[in-house]
């Protein structure tokens, strides 16, 4: 059975047993292909000998995992729809029933180890990486992309405390703010490490705990917040290059430059600065070089029927001959693939507003949802190595709609070889199912569709008053009637 991705988790639940309860509790991953092993070990999903997870119950680690993922491939979709789903598949067996509270699904979910899901999340990351062809740029060196975005929580106590929410927003009228700091890779999309933190931590702050998780060789890919000095001087002592956009607040004259590349393309030296950085100790600061060389490379960004726009690179890519100017160029607008890639995580795997009510049990819901997009990205590596499809073009969107279609019929298989011919068959779908080419297009973070003339929320909604006859109050749009209350 060549069904890797827990296909509503069939996996877990198709052949339940001569009884109900001993299958959901004994079943293993044997019931997944072979590779299903390399994507997640079996071991991080095993009970443990004592402790937590550790008593024999109907909701296992595993079972309990493989219900989260699913949960997380069908955005908003309840933990009681999930507990539906396990009684129909038990009544069509015939095996006895399931309790019809979704308690025991809940309170599975909060046992489950926050490490663990880490652990899965860097094994799909890995499984990805290996599907993925590499890059024949760069000698070889695996390009990783880094960038910052925040999600929303349930407004709870417990979440505003640990996760505030803006400043400028009333209490009670706004919600809390995670934010995170994701380190993709650029060859598959997937996602390799994600760090949490909270509004008021910086992303540098943040990105600084991923140093550890680069390796020598790495190239870091990142926008404007990223090219600072501490980063510029600190990864490539372990190694690590820099590519980023030179922040606004730098002024550059291509005239002073210590050595001249071409047009436009310049090294420089840069001194450490006299005010100590907030986000480095005191021998951390010390430690850094008094002077570092970087590159500067500026480009003109044209689209046709559009302003051009000035752009400056710096990296420590200081050999022009193994690092042409056009090259860096061409990775730097690559890293709008990444900009998509956060897109499909909080767009279509739902995730940009939370729904668990304590912080704990959010950071697991993030990392549930993280782990579902690199499975996917595996899904999409395998079908665009077996096709030899362009990999960058494969529709994310489709692949999730066509495994949710292809598992409700694998199920249904009844020998090996109809499964492997169906497993082929959803690969060369996802082949085909290609992005159109669209250079140059632009795609403006504005809405179209227009809200509906409510008011807005600005006060707790236990001392909100609504007048009567709201509807002809609000016909210019909610935001020009604020101060009704």
């Amino acid at each position: 059975m060549n069904a890797p991705f827990f296909p509503a988790f069939r996996a877990r639940l198709a052949a339940l047993g001569q009884r109900t309860a001993r299958p959901l509790r004994q079943g293993t991953l044997q019931q997944l292909a072979a590779h299903l092993a390399q994507l997640i070990p079996v071991h991080l999903l095993s009970s443990a000998d004592e402790g937590p997870n550790s008593r024999e119950r109907l909701f296992t680690l595993r079972l309990t995992c493989e219900c989260f993922l699913w949960q997380m491939l069908k955005p908003r979709t309840a933990c009681r729809e999930v507990v539906r789903q396990v009684q129909a598949l038990a009544c069509a067996q015939g095996k006895g029933s399931v309790d019809d509270c979704a308690s025991a699904y809940i309170q599975a979910r909060q046992r489950l180890p926050q490490e663990r899901l880490e652990r899965i999340l860097a094994a799909t990351a890995r499984a990805a990486e290996q599907r993925a062809a590499p890059s024949p740029q760069w000698q070889s060196r695996p390009v990783k992309v880094v960038d910052g975005s925040s999600v929303q929580a349930p407004d709870t106590a417990a979440n505003q405390k640990e996760y505030p929410q803006p400043s400028g927003q009333k209490p009670g009228c706004g919600f809390p703010v995670l934010k995170l700091v994701v380190l993709f890779s650029l060859a598959s999309g997937a996602l390799l490490e994600v760090v949490l933190g909270n509004l008021h931590q910086h992303d540098l702050r943040l990105f600084q705990r991923l140093w550890e998780c680069l390796k020598a060789g790495d190239i870091l890919l990142g926008d404007r917040a990223y090219g600072d000095y501490v980063t510029l001087a600190g990864l490539p002592r372990q190694g690590v290059d820099v590519v980023a956009r030179l922040h606004q607040a730098r002024k550059v004259d291509f005239r002073k430059a210590r050595q001249r590349l071409g047009h436009h393309d310049g090294v420089f030296v840069w001194r450490r600065g006299c005010r100590q950085s907030t986000i480095l100790t005191p021998e951390q600061w010390a430690a850094l070089p008094e002077e570092i060389k970087v590159r500067l490379v500026r480009f003109t960004a044209a689209c046709r029927g559009f302003r051009t726009q000035r752009i400056t690179l710096v990296t420590t890519l200081l050999d022009a001959a193994l690092y042409p100017a056009a090259e860096l160029v061409a990775l730097y607008l690559r890293r709008w693939r990444i900009e998509l890639c956060l897109r499909d995580v909080k767009t279509t795997l739902g995730l940009e507003q939370l729904r668990c009510q304590s912080p704990a049990m959010v950071r697991k819901e993030l990392l549930a949802g993280l782990i579902a997009h690199d499975l996917i990205r595996c899904l999409m590596a395998e079908a665009a190595q077996v096709h030899e499809a362009e990999l960058e073009r494969l529709s994310f969107k489709g692949a999730v709609d066509a495994l949710r279609q292809y598992s409700a019929v694998l199920e249904q298989a009844r020998t090996n070889r109809l499964k492997r011919k169906l497993w082929q068959d959803l690969l060369r779908t996802l082949a085909c199912d290609l992005v159109p080419l669209r250079p140059g297009r632009t795609e403006p973070r504005a809405v179209k569709r227009r809200p509906k003339p409510f008011p807005l929320l600005n006060r707790p909604r236990r001392k909100f008053v609504e007048l009567p006859h709201r509807n002809s109050r609000w016909h210019g749009g909610p935001r020009k009637f604020q101060t009704l209350n």
